[in-house]
């Protein structure tokens, strides 16, 4: 891969190869620009290429090279759609074509060009609209190039004899640049209140990210000194939130030359302050760039915020003593991206419009149904942000939703407004948001005293909600089609993370990490082994790790939910209300209310509070169902006073049927590996017996990942009378068939050399009980003898070598030479004429007997061969069978670099020497 910075290059034309034009194909619409016309419109300032194999994994590489490249050149908000385009380019080329990718990005003034290459130059244009290509929902031909047309401003397909080249050009959006002008002049009754002394923090950033100065109001907003935050990065201390759809993170909004905006700052005492910050990209001193941020208490906003600038024609003109318009200044504007500065923009001119304590802002769902707070000012909005009521409530206050109503004192009516349930409002207005007819919101003001507002109060406010309903539904749409396009490229990365293991605990771990912090705050898993079985908290995750432990401690105390099947989310309110009550008993044990003494509980108080905090908001509970069985629950919750918005949770209810299925297929791989790693086992004896004054030692390596036992097998069993039986074999295949008649000759030799018949004769008949298997029959190589001490030290062996590589006799001079006669295998012939021979093992002569898979061990055109054993075999003299057979081990591994592709197997037999071993 290779990347690079070039100012001023066009983008590059494919060349013919071959003296032939170059063809195109270009869509109704989306043509290809002419090279004049290229130039006119774009300059490349960088570009980056990367080639990809035709495999699998390749189509994950370059959606992460060009989610990277983007990103890194600051285009976050095009990075979802690129990502998708690419991913659907790629796998046309790598998975359907099955030849190598070309990907090449570059970057212009205006937007970005990607390039997707392939070597199989072959047409396939669906026709836009055409009966054959939509007509079957399953057809996945030119799927491709329909999302290009969906997604990409500009796209074409290029042909050449040897390639095929797809493109799409992605435009940048428009964002404000320069500075906002300032509102309007606002009558003294207009301006917004302060409750306290206002404080602006005042903090400098270098380009590394690092604090460079803080004022006196940042140490008293929030309570580190300057020495304490001097030197450390910003991102240490900011709580940036996280959204779906959205790319800008706090590193990206200090690049950038103005920002403004919302997020939080973890205080000193733990708790994150929700502030409204102002960036300045300046130069320090040294010519060095760096960023001042101006930070305020977020229901101060008012302070820093510039109103967004309405047209000239719009703001100019009027009479000097004309009323000014609070909302004039969103009449004409283009939809924001941030809808909830917008929102939170309406709310505080609707609060100082009609003189109210408090204002807040819902938004309607798509159905109409259910409104959900988005905005509010004066009120404790963290404690209703994304909650939900319904339209129809019955008589009370959204039962006339689609109408303005005024109440005049709520105490008379309790509950007709729930938002303002405990608030100490008593007199409010709402009006409705509508679109052509359609309901899309309400927005209401509060006042704390009764009686404060009529009709005509009402009639204003509703004019007022008239004129900038269609800015706040734009922005919702847009905002909508942001969270579903970054939802897509969500579950994408997750689909691919998902599928990229079968192990139990990485996929835990892989669905926790998937929702925190995107999806919520914390998480815990619980799995359900089988219909019997409680559930069991398998995995917790927090996005601060120290309070992992106290979350998973608390609900190891709580009963799991309940294994419910059905889909969607359900609100689980265990969690919280015994964090509260646990939280309420530790602090009245602390303040001495418990009848104990105060100081002896103490230390405990902060991580107790601290845990009631994380879990003391809503939690949701999602079934994990895969095969129509639960085996499973997804756990989100969200601190205190926090609630879940409604695409959230059906982005998780999508990713917990995805992690099920991976969970379960997991289960299901376990279950096998294990029911597998079980029988293979049952094919080795599970331990040797010690045959009194022979040493015996054995090696054995199974090829291939995961795999204990192979085609080679091995044995040493007692007969009688101090006679052992040993054999090591070799057979033909791998799998089950294999398997099969692995277990059937090490079981048939212990039964048939335990009846007393000789070696011959035992491997007669397991030939026959071989050829009986019919269509599962295989031919086996097989070393088969008898082991018997003898007084005088040495040790006297019977041995039947029926096909098998011949034993290797090591003598104490360092002769070596074959033990045996090479004589037919088994079961290819149905009448064998066996032969034993007898072999004597003088004290320290070795016995080495091995399967093919050594002597076969090749690098290159080489191979060890028998040659190769005995030379390394020489060098054994006077080792112990347990050198013997690890030096010959370490010899056949190290001829080759590659993993061996055979089973192998050693068996070494020594016996001692009279004097050398004492």
């Amino acid at each position: 891969m290779t990347t690079g910075l070039i100012p001023g290059e066009q983008p590059p034309e494919p060349r013919p190869t071959g003296g032939l034009p170059q063809q195109r194909h270009e869509p109704d619409g989306h043509g290809t620009m002419s090279a004049d016309d290229r130039s006119r419109s774009s300059v490349i300032t960088a570009r980056a290429a990367a080639s990809f194999e035709p495999v699998g994994r390749s189509v994950a590489s370059a959606r992460s090279f060009v989610r990277d490249t983007l990103q890194g050149w600051g285009f976050g908000d095009i990075v979802d759609d690129a990502v998708v385009l690419t991913s659907e380019l790629v796998t046309n080329a790598v998975v359907h074509a099955g030849t190598s990718a070309d990907l090449l990005c570059l970057r212009g003034d205006d937007g970005v060009r990607i390039e997707v290459s392939d070597r199989y130059p072959e047409r396939e244009i669906p026709v836009q609209g055409s009966a054959v290509n939509m007509g079957s929902p399953d057809r996945e031909g030119g799927r491709g190039l329909q999302l290009c047309a969906a997604l990409a401003g500009r796209w074409g397909v290029e042909y050449t004899p040897t390639h095929k080249t797809v493109w799409f050009r992605l435009d940048l959006p428009e964002r404000p640049v320069g500075t906002r002008t300032a509102g309007p002049s606002l009558p003294p009754d207009l301006l917004p209140l302060a409750d306290t002394r206002v404080r602006v923090a005042v903090v400098q950033i270098d380009r590394a990210g690092s604090v460079t100065a803080w004022n006196e109001d940042a140490e008293e907003l929030f309570g580190y000194t300057a020495e304490q935050v001097t030197g450390k990065p910003l991102t240490d201390f900011a709580a940036w939130p996280h959204t779906p759809g959205t790319g800008t993170g706090i590193a990206e909004a200090l690049q950038l030359s103005r920002w403004e905006g919302s997020y939080g700052i973890r205080g000193a005492h733990g708790r994150v302050i929700p502030v409204y910050a102002s960036h300045l990209r300046v130069r320090d001193t040294d010519g060095e760039p760096s960023t001042v941020c101006l930070l305020v208490r977020d229901h101060e906003r008012a302070v820093l915020q510039t109103p967004l600038r309405g047209p000239a024609s719009e703001t100019s003109g009027g009479s000097e003593g004309q009323s000014t318009d609070p909302f004039e200044v969103f009449i004409g504007s283009p939809a924001p991206d941030d809808l909830d500065g917008l929102l939170q923009r309406t709310v505080e001119r609707a609060r100082d419009m009609l003189d109210g304590d408090s204002a807040f802002l819902l938004l309607a769902t798509d159905d109409e149904t259910e409104l959900e707070v988005r905005a509010s000012t004066g009120l404790p909005s963290a404690r209703q942000r994304f909650a939900r009521v319904p339209v129809e409530a019955g008589p009370g206050r959204y039962g006339s939703a689609r109408m303005p109503a005024v109440h005049e004192d709520l105490t008379a009516m309790p509950g007709a407004v729930p938002l303002l349930n405990g608030t100490g409002m008593r007199s409010v207005v709402t009006v409705p948001l509508k679109v052509e007819g359609r309901l899309t919101g309400s927005l209401g003001v509060a006042a704390e005293g009764a009686g404060r507002y009529s009709n005509e109060e009402a009639l204003r406010l509703q004019f007022a909600a008239d004129r900038i309903a269609l800015a706040v539904e734009s922005a919702r749409l847009g905002e909508l089609e942001r969270l579903r396009r970054g939802s897509l490229s969500f579950l994408v990365e997750a689909s691919d993370l998902l599928a990229g293991t079968l192990d139990r605990d990485q996929t835990l771990a892989l669905m926790a990490q998937m929702t925190v912090p995107t999806l919520a705050t914390w998480c815990a898993v619980y799995t359900i082994a089988d219909q019997a079985s409680e559930p069991d908290l398998s995995y917790v995750l927090h996005e601060d790790e120290e309070l992992i432990d106290g979350i998973k401690s608390l609900l190891s105390k709580i009963p799991p939910p309940d294994p419910v099947p059905t889909p969607g989310a359900r609100v689980w309110s265990a969690p919280a209300e015994i964090a509260h009550q646990a939280a309420l008993r530790t602090s009245m044990r602390s303040l001495g209310l418990s009848g104990g003494p105060a100081h002896q509980v103490t230390p405990g108080i902060g991580p107790t509070l601290a845990t009631a905090a994380a879990v003391g908001g809503e939690t949701v509970v999602l079934p994990l169902v895969a095969r129509n069985r639960v085996i499973g629950m997804l756990t989100l919750g969200k601190p205190t006073d926090e609630h879940f918005r409604q695409e959230i949770l059906e982005l998780a209810e999508d990713l917990s049927r995805r992690a099920a299925l991976a969970l379960d297929n997991a289960r299901l791989y376990s279950e096998r590996t294990a029911i597998s790693q079980s029988l293979q086992r049952s094919l080795l004896p599970p331990e040797l017996p010690t045959v009194e004054g022979v040493e015996v030692e054995v090696i054995y390596r199974a090829a291939g990942e995961g795999n204990e036992v192979g085609g080679d097998f091995y044995d040493l069993f007692p007969i009688s009378d101090g006679a052992y039986g040993f054999a090591i074999g070799d057979v033909c295949g791998t799998g089950p068939n294999a398997a099969a008649v692995t277990g059937l000759a090490r079981h048939a030799l212990r039964l048939l050399a335990r009846e007393g018949l000789s070696g011959p004769a035992v491997l007669e008949r397991l030939n026959s009980a071989i050829l009986d298997e019919g269509a599962r029959s295989r031919f086996l190589t097989l070393l088969y003898g008898e082991l018997r001490p003898q007084e005088d030290g040495s040790a006297e062996l019977k041995v039947v070598c029926a096909g098998h590589p011949l034993p290797l006799r090591l003598r104490q001079d360092g002769t070596v030479e074959p033990a045996a006669d090479p004589q037919p295998l088994l079961g290819v012939l149905e009448d064998l004429e066996l032969y034993e021979q007898t072999v004597t093992l003088d004290p320290g002569d070795v016995l080495l007997c091995v399967t093919d898979g050594v002597t076969e061990r090749r690098e290159g055109p080489r191979m060890l061969g028998d040659d190769g054993l005995a030379d390394v075999l020489t060098t054994c003299t006077g080792l112990t069978a347990g050198a013997v057979a690890a030096r010959i081990m370490r010899a056949v591994e190290r001829f080759a670099s590659d993993a061996p592709s055979d089973d192998m197997a050693i068996l070494a037999m020594r016996v001692p020497g009279l004097h050398q071993d004492q």
